[in-house]
């Protein structure tokens, strides 16, 4: 049975640098009817659970330790038994939200998480965060990114941990290197595609400085 994604918003709130704001992000559920992986688990244990169902959660990946997309991989990962993966650069990040539990295991670029059929390659792209990566399965035609690319361009780097001219080379060498019709799935807001961003990127450096 070929793995499919599917998509659940949650809401909650982003804090960082005493500042703390309202946010709606996605949460995608990459699976089949037995087996499922979470790609951020953000704000509301109950509400993924639910959406995964009787399948059995292997995998909670966080694209990066922001406290709005790991806020409930502890209490999902307690539930469920799934594993809580996240890139070694975002452990001082995560340590902000959860000081008394750590991830289950560290990310490493270009390793493989399988899960129920997908392939889901591993692409370490600092920028947002120092340890922000995206996921990307050829068989799935989609690259899962976080915040890192969006609909309209790159994710802020106006906060700690963040720096724009390192998240426009992630995107040039890590992302705009893909397929042009690989859907971007993005850590909020609607999808695009790598086709409909790459043209872009000069207005993006422009504008980013």
């Amino acid at each position: 049975m070929t793995a499919r994604i599917e998509q659940l918003v949650t809401s909650g709130q982003f804090t960082l640098d005493g500042g703390t704001w309202d946010v709606d992000n996605n949460v995608w559920i990459v699976g089949d009817d037995h087996e499922a992986i979470v790609i951020d688990a953000a704000h509301d244990a109950d509400a993924i659970a639910r959406a995964v169902g009787d399948r059995r959660l292997t995998a909670i990946v966080c694209t990066h330790a922001h406290n709005d997309h790991i806020d409930a991989a502890p209490a999902l990962a307690d539930r469920t038994g799934a594993v809580i993966w996240l890139h070694p650069d975002d452990l001082p990040l995560w340590r902000m939200t959860h000081p008394d539990r750590d991830p289950d295991r560290l990310l490493v670029d270009d390793q493989v998480i399988e899960a129920a059929g997908a392939d889901l390659t591993v692409l370490h792209t600092p920028g947002h965060a120092p340890g922000a990566i995206c996921l990307y399965d050829p068989a799935l035609g989609a690259v899962f990114t976080g915040d890192t690319l969006f609909q309209g361009g790159p994710g802020a780097t106006g906060r700690s941990f963040s720096h724009f001219p390192t998240i426009i080379d992630s995107i040039r060498d890590k992302l705009l290197t893909l397929p042009p019709e690989t859907k971007v799935l993005t850590g909020h807001g609607d999808s695009t595609t790598i086709g409909a961003e790459a043209p872009h990127l000069e207005e993006w450096i422009k504008r980013g400085h």
